[in-house]
């Protein structure tokens, strides 16, 4: 019995120096953790439990018989973070670079399929150059089992995907299914074709970090939702942003205690709506003023800049918020902020995350190359995704809420269920001298009438006013309640039940 122990221990020490110290410290050197290093500062201390470590692959082509490390290239288990169960994968760069084998596979759909089971998030820490190449079809049909689990699992429940390293190939596709992608700076890319064959297909040249680093993919793709500076700086974060997630679609989110007032004014908001209609104001800065503690963990900061999207909590409760940025583009919807909102919304609808949707909107933005590039099909994304959702849906409108886009922002004709206004918002088909220069377009000429008209226009149509005789809005508010208001309407939509009728599944503009 005392030589099978002294056996085990061995063996578990050989799979716990995966590649070997070598290879660790030329990681280390990258400024990388270790995959082990990487789940310690993720998980609860001593909270790990380590399944499959003694798998190991078997390929004999190409000689690969005459080397075989325990794990297979990934680690995997389960986990606490802030003592809520997590499944976890982490694939280790430094056996066989990572690379998906059958068994590496395996290993990770085992953890899926259990993580279904007992409805409990998964995450991935990515660090993999790919397929293993002398396993042929092998490693593919590895990878199109992992994406299968993956769909299964969408909407289920939470799927989170943290890029550490290379991801490339067929390995960025089960990453792209998950509700959430998290990059690291510099040491992290993400393609479908490396810079070698880009070069040799199309002759551009271009680096690793141009073609697919975190910096691309924050601000020009719009893959991936956050970039963090390095590996403790990501792992850190992902532990506060998980513990606004619910654990699957039948549990809502965890409830953290606050001590801040529920009713707590904030008599700065009565004043940061200018007077002027055309000057922009900060709406992340509203924001935080209205949520518990100021926190507000933003997605996507540094794309679609003209919507902010994003997750709080009111009372403790996690809340969804959805909010046009007037400091970009004047808060105008276009292609790839109708998309990003559109996903967010949905990933909300499907874990129980009541909505918030704060509007300043002055319409879609204008241009060949935003119909050319399909703002009709991307703009219904972002209709569909509101009008589809279920759950508790508040909205302030703060100043503009104009044409279609007054609509597709979480109207009440979307079943918006509480439309709040304040008492700056403009509520038309368009803006008071757009609408006169159309309606009057035959007398141009007099600038005094034409000031009057506009003036008669906003009196008569842009106010919060007519909406709301017209019961489009509950109630016109004064900004400095908001949050109080806010706090009131979603203790009130906590017992909303509303289903949608049975379909295999809806057709949503793709």
């Amino acid at each position: 019995m005392q030589e099978i122990i002294e056996e085990l221990e061995k063996k578990r020490q050989r799979a716990r120096l995966g590649g070997g110290r070598k290879r660790i410290d030329k990681q280390h050197a990258k400024g990388k953790l270790t995959a082990r290093e990487r789940i310690e500062v993720l998980l609860d201390q001593d909270s790990f439990e380590e399944w499959d470590m003694f798998v190991e692959h078997r390929c004999t082509d190409f000689d690969m018989g005459k080397e075989t490390i325990p794990g297979d290239g990934v680690v995997t288990g389960y986990g606490a973070i802030n003592g809520r169960l997590v499944f976890i994968f982490s694939q280790d760069f430094t056996v066989f670079g990572g690379s998906l084998s059958a068994s590496h596979a395996e290993k990770i759909c085992k953890i899926m399929d259990q993580a279904m089971k007992v409805g409990a998030p998964v995450i991935g820490l990515n660090d993999s150059g790919g397929a293993r190449i002398q396993e042929g079809v092998d490693s593919l049909a590895g990878y199109a089992e992992v994406f299968q689990r993956n769909v299964m699992a969408s909407g289920v429940i939470p799927q989170i995907s943290l890029i550490m390293g290379p991801c490339a190939g067929g390995a960025v596709y089960s990453p792209a299914i998950t509700d959430f992608i998290f990059m690291v700076e510099n040491t992290s890319y993400m393609f479908v074709t490396g810079p070698d064959v880009v070069k040799t297909v199309t002759h551009e040249n271009v680096t690793h970090e141009d073609l697919g680093g975190a910096l691309t993919h924050t601000t020009r793709s719009g893959v991936a939702d956050k970039a963090f500076a390095n590996d403790v700086e990501a792992l850190l974060s992902l532990r506060q942003f998980v513990d606004f997630l619910p654990a699957n679609n039948t549990e809502n989110p965890p409830i953290r205690p606050t001590n801040d007032p529920w009713d707590r004014a904030d008599n700065s908001l009565d004043s940061i709506v200018p007077d002027n209609t055309n000057k922009p104001y900060d709406m992340r800065e509203l924001l935080k003023k209205v949520v518990d503690e100021g926190e507000f963990f933003e997605l996507q900061p540094d794309y679609a800049g003209n919507i902010l999207t994003g997750f709080s909590r009111i009372e403790g409760r996690t809340v969804g918020f959805v909010a046009n940025q007037p400091m970009v583009l004047a808060g105008c919807l276009d292609i790839n902020s109708a998309i990003k909102a559109a996903r967010f919304v949905r990933f909300c609808d499907c874990f129980n995350i009541p909505v918030i949707t704060f509007v300043d909107v002055p319409g879609f933005l204008p241009g060949t190359s935003q119909e050319h590039g399909g703002i009709i099909t991307h703009g219904a994304k972002l209709l569909y995704a509101y009008a589809e959702c279920t759950v508790p849906k508040i909205t302030v409108i703060t100043r503009k809420a104009y044409g279609g886009a007054y609509d597709v922002m979480s109207s009440k004709h979307l079943r918006g269920d509480v439309n709040f206004a304040w008492p700056s918002a403009e509520i038309a088909v368009m803006g008071p001298k757009g609408a006169v220069e159309i309606i009057f377009r035959g007398d141009l000429d007099d600038q005094e009438k034409i000031s009057e008209r506009i003036t008669n226009y906003r009196e008569r149509f842009a106010n919060p006013f007519v909406v709301g005789h017209r019961g489009f809005i509950d109630d016109v508010i004064m900004p400095h309640t908001t949050r109080m208001r806010l706090a009131k309407s979603l203790r009130m939509l906590q017992g909303k039940n509303i289903i949608n009728p049975w379909r295999k599944h809806g057709n949503i503009p793709l």
